[in-house]
């Protein structure tokens, strides 16, 4: 499998894993690109046959070293599900492995604020509704 793009220092990336669904694809990446408000994610696409199935540890064995804190994957469950949530894995030392998922109408919150370090892991981790996925709300 090959290495992962490096995105700049604001964008994050979002890694494609699953390719049944085309139209579920296109669905999930038009709601990650709208914008609400005046808030947006700054979001890298990787859309690449050769991260087909990629699990959370094999991200884990490609980002080995890497100076990234998180990564958005879409895989299956997202495509299936409706409301399309994302997978948020955390590939930074000592949380490396965690995961939740995210909406795509509060991803822009996620990335914004992870990218920087503004909130931490925990604050969203913490605000997960029953499916263990957040969606923008803050408890």
């Amino acid at each position: 499998m090959p290495g992962l793009p490096t995105p700049d220092d604001l964008h994050s990336l979002v890694i494609r894993t699953d390719f049944v669904d085309e139209s579920a694809w296109l669905a999930a990446r038009r709601a990650l690109t709208t914008t609400t408000g005046m808030f947006e994610a700054n979001l890298q696409f990787v859309d690449d046959r050769r991260y087909e199935n990629l699990t959370v540890d094999g991200l884990l064995a490609l980002t080995d070293g890497s100076d990234q804190t998180f990564i958005f994957l879409v895989d299956r469950e997202t495509l299936a599900r409706p409301d399309h949530p994302v997978l948020v894995v955390d590939v930074f030392e000592d949380g490396r492995g965690r995961i939740f998922r995210v909406i795509p109408s509060a991803i822009w919150a996620v990335q914004n604020n992870l990218i920087i370090g503004n909130m931490d892991w925990e604050d969203f981790s913490g605000s997960l509704d029953s499916d263990g996925v957040f969606r923008g709300t803050f408890r």
